[in-house]
């Protein structure tokens, strides 16, 4: 099955329309949409790293140094310290994704911070 732009379209347009509905619910369960909105952004994720795999969205000049970074630093740690063409990075990582009680992190998104040049 091939992606196109309508089914990323399609998939944040279903996203808004669960947080629009999670922010409008007055039933007393916070916790009501919340399954099923974490599951529409997962999902946004995928199908938009898809089409930048396929070549049908480009690659942000953040995300190519970050995939360079991870090619030639594949074991590096959380705020682990390199140099790269000149330049010092710092590996971090923040929660992608959390349970429900918000207190575990379920999911860490790595990436990469240019350190000031001294």
């Amino acid at each position: 099955m091939t992606l196109s732009i309508d089914d990323l379209d399609k998939a944040k347009a279903d996203l808004a329309n669960l947080e629009e509905r999670d922010s409008m619910d007055t039933s007393g369960n916070p916790e009501k949409y919340h399954t099923r909105i974490q599951q529409a952004r997962r999902h946004v994720r995928e199908v938009e790293k898809a089409l930048k795999a396929a070549g049908a969205i480009p690659y942000t000049d953040q995300e190519r140094l970050e995939q360079q970074l991870d090619a030639a630093f594949p074991k590096a740690r959380s705020k682990e310290t390199v140099d790269f063409e000149g330049s010092r990075y710092r590996r971090q990582f923040k929660p992608l994704s959390k349970s429900r009680s918000g207190k575990t992190v379920t999911q860490w998104h790595p990436y990469w911070v240019k350190l000031a040049d001294d």
